[in-house]
């Protein structure tokens, strides 16, 4: 294919892709009017199904799917991250020395990080109740974890993250979703539907499934960072060149 033809071809592509995407933007409801087709359906679903933040009843049951091809992406970048930043041949780990931290900072981080913690597991647990879930409760729990890198020294924050403990329940926790979602069809209904009793509205039980993903998604989310974290922590502070620098 030459390359005339390739951008005839993009051209074309590209005007089809803006003359539907006018068309959709011309029929929008007016900016500050009452009319909001999807806002009303995705409430009145919500309430419906008993979950209080519609938001989340939104992630988790009416557009699941979408939610399990997003957790998957991150997956996919563990893992690419995992292979990509492997230890080679010509590299050989050296363990850090402890650096100095002033006792300010050290206060400091030892101190939230018990509340950072508790903070993350509270928003995974009450994403269906309230603003937040899994992906922010994931990242809050995870980056928790390495305010001991910054109170303390690397050693320290090794011994509470295994980074195969992680990985391993990147793994779990991606699996729970996609088993949570088919246990949809052995029930007879569609993939990823709502399968449980919905529970009283505005309690921690409410919601059907939404719970059940929203707390996978929130230990994908936390696991992912962590390994994240600690790949990119080890090429900067364990990992030297074969020459020492």
């Amino acid at each position: 294919m030459s390359r005339r033809v390739r951008l005839w071809l993009l051209a074309v592509g590209g005007a089809g892709l803006a003359t539907l995407f006018v068309a959709a933007a011309l029929d929008l409801p007016a900016f500050g009017g009452d009319r909001h087709p999807y806002g009303d359906r995705a409430v009145h679903a919500s309430l419906a199904r008993h979950t209080a933040n519609v938001i989340a009843s939104v992630n988790f049951d009416q557009r699941a799917f979408d939610t399990l091809g997003e957790m998957t992406i991150l997956f996919a970048a563990v893992i690419g991250c995992v292979i990509l930043l492997r230890q080679t041949r010509d590299e050989h780990r050296d363990r850090p020395a402890p650096e100095k931290v002033s006792r300010p900072v050290r206060r400091h981080a030892l101190l939230v990080l018990p509340v950072a913690l508790l903070t993350g597991l509270y928003v995974i647990a009450h994403g269906q109740l309230s603003p937040g879930g899994g992906f922010q409760g994931g990242v809050v729990a995870a980056t928790s974890l390495h305010l001991l890198y910054l109170g303390a020294d690397y050693r320290a924050l090794e011994r509470v993250r295994p980074v195969g403990l992680y990985e391993t329940g990147d793994a779990i926790a991606t699996s729970a979703y996609v088993v949570t979602g088919l246990a949809g069809l052995i029930g007879g209904t569609a993939f990823l539907a709502n399968t449980l009793p919905y529970g009283t509205f505005n309690t921690l039980s409410s919601g059907g499934t939404v719970p059940l993903l929203n707390a996978a998604v929130g230990m994908e989310v936390a696991c992912a960072v962590v390994v994240l974290l600690a790949r990119f922590l080890d090429q900067a502070v364990e990992i030297e060149e074969g020459n020492g620098k």
